[in-house]
């Protein structure tokens, strides 16, 4: 239960920081890509903050706990390969937040500030985890049928 309250709080402080620095508004996200007109440079300095903080983070946490406080240990990737799913997945991203200016990270907090393309935005992302997911089944089962 902790762990859960744990994650309910820590998804709440990176919302409010999203809605607070303007991310889940679209527009502005898309000024960021317009380097030609209407540029805007908060995103980087938004995701440049990010970064400073994470990686601080980091070090004193890897550096100091032994394991998580609500967990038995940390739970970090270890596939550290570039293969066709990072690679196919990053265009997707890649194209969906520069055609809507939505990613997962502001789509959410634009749910609850009221955005009305943030619902359209969410059911196409759940739908695509769901096509990958199930496409990602049917080839594990293929690959398993050959063997």
């Amino acid at each position: 239960m902790n762990k859960l309250i744990s994650a309910l709080l820590i998804g709440g402080v990176f919302g409010l920081g999203i809605a607070l620095s303007g991310m889940a508004n679209p527009a502005k996200v898309l000024n960021f890509f317009d380097i030609a007109g209407t540029w805007d440079p908060s995103l980087l300095v938004v995701m440049a903050s990010a970064l400073t903080v994470t990686a601080i983070g980091y070090r004193l946490v890897f550096g100091s706990q032994p394991k998580p406080v609500f967990d038995t240990r940390f739970d970090v990737p270890t596939n550290k390969s570039i293969d066709w799913q990072l690679v196919g997945g990053s265009v997707v991203f890649g194209i969906g937040w520069g055609v809507t200016g939505f990613c997962p990270g502001g789509a959410i907090p634009a749910l609850g500030l009221g955005n009305t393309e943030a619902p359209i935005f969410v059911a196409a992302m759940a739908a695509g985890i769901a096509a990958a997911k199930l496409l990602k089944f049917r080839a594990a089962n293929a690959s398993a049928a050959r063997a």
